[in-house]
């Protein structure tokens, strides 16, 4: 929509009103800041859950893979055979064999119940950028040393070069009995993955010490499989289910984590219609701006159709200003939206303090940290929403501005 320069004057002189118009600038700037807080609002809530579904994905994924091929039973047969299948498999980056079991440990007299994983040497240096102390070199097969989670070392008060004990409750038969086997290993390494679940109850060692604690021989219980496209992986790995079938069970991470992915799905969704609604209110606020805008102009609008302006000419004008009103707020809400997600970790630590709660516990949010993700997309749908209703808003006191019969209005002036 082109402007004349007596259209773009005057729009610019109805969004600065003068000292007597004091109450119209007021009640524009309340429109601006509705629509300034909607758009933020949408930003920072759509940023945030967008990065706590990528944070949670990544982390999950990082340690568990994209699908894991378990066997029936919990011991997998001819494991070579199947781990050189899977490798095979087109698309398949990496497959590596896991052991993964609950035990139960121990530490001056304080017990824990954790999950023992055994991995191989390639899957435990991947832990090198989340190590908190200690170092993963000390980490070799039937060493007897072992890396344990951040959380976990603090709930049994172990450091780095203490010994604890992994109780395996599945020990020995004797006449007397099944007698539990306790092994002590040394902590070679804390780790801290971000994900409060993992970082209480992982205890990760090397494969065979693993298979001599579980007393599995040479078996394994499962194949960690990462493949090129997690959103593919069901389609790239249904050659190995289907040669699987009936020996093992193969389940990807949507279906491992599909309770938590589809409530986040959910929630997500619902957030977004229902933080929209608050588009529509700024919007209705710059309705009821243009209107009580029109209403105060009205012996102006109608001097200016009796010097020759035109229905479209008042139409621009007053949709030109009443736009311009949602793009600022828009723009405003953008900035404003950035500024607050830069500063998360700031701000909700802030408001913890003075509230006395702890927002961000990591026990409810699985995560240690908040996370934010922006989506251009999501971003561009936002400004397209803003932008239009905005827009739309425009369309009725506008036509109610072009209506304006003069001679009515002028007649008892």
């Amino acid at each position: 929509m082109i402007l004349s320069p007596f259209e773009r004057t005057i729009a610019k002189r109805y969004l600065l009103p003068g000292k007597s118009e004091a109450f119209i600038a007021l009640v524009a700037s309340i429109s601006i800041g509705v629509v300034m807080l909607s758009v933020a609002m949408l930003v920072i809530v759509m940023s945030v859950m967008n990065g706590f579904r990528a944070e949670l994905m990544d982390k999950i994924v990082g340690l568990n893979g994209h699908a894991i091929v378990q066997a029936y039973g919990g011991r997998l047969d001819n494991w070579q055979g199947v781990l050189a299948d899977v490798r095979a498999t087109p698309e398949v980056t990496d497959a590596s064999p896991l052991i993964e079991q609950p035990l139960l440990v121990t530490f001056n007299g304080r017990v824990e119940g954790v999950l023992v994983r055994g991995n191989t040497q390639g899957d435990i240096g991947k832990f090198a950028n989340k190590l908190v102390a200690g170092n993963l070199s000390a980490l070799q097969p039937n060493a007897g040393k072992i890396m344990i989670g951040a959380r976990l070392a603090q709930n049994i008060g172990a450091r780095v070069g203490d010994v604890i004990t992994v109780i395996n409750p599945q020990g020995r038969s004797t006449p007397f009995g099944t007698v539990p086997r306790q092994v002590g290993y040394e902590v070679a390494a804390i780790f801290e993955v971000g994900i409060y679940d993992y970082d209480e109850k992982f205890v990760v060692m090397p494969i065979a010490d693993a298979q001599t604690l579980l007393l599995l021989g040479d078996q394994i219980g499962m194949i960690e499989v990462k493949v090129t496209d997690p959103d593919r992986v069901g389609e790239i790995l249904a050659p190995v289910q289907r040669k699987l079938a009936g020996r093992a069970l193969l389940s990807d991470w949507r279906q491992i984590n599909a309770s938590l992915f589809e409530a986040l799905q959910v929630e997500r969704v619902a957030m977004a219609f229902a933080l929209s609604f608050m588009v529509l209110v700024a919007a209705f606020n710059i309705l009821s701006s243009l209107v009580m805008l029109v209403r105060a102009k009205t012996r102006d609008i109608a001097i200016m159709r009796t010097m020759g302006a035109t229905r479209q000419s008042l139409i621009k004008i007053f949709v030109t200003t009443g736009f311009t009103v949602g793009a600022i707020g828009t723009v405003a809400g953008l900035i404003l939206g950035t500024i607050v997600l830069f500063f998360r970790e700031s701000i909700v630590a802030g408001i913890g303090k003075l509230t006395g709660q702890d927002l961000w516990d990591p026990e409810v949010r699985f995560l240690s940290a908040v996370p934010a993700k922006a989506d251009p997309v999501e971003i561009a749908l936002i400004i397209l929403l803003a932008l239009v209703l905005s827009f739309l808003a425009t369309l009725y006191p506008a036509w109610k501005a072009a209506s304006t019969d003069p001679v009515e209005v002028l007649r008892y002036e």
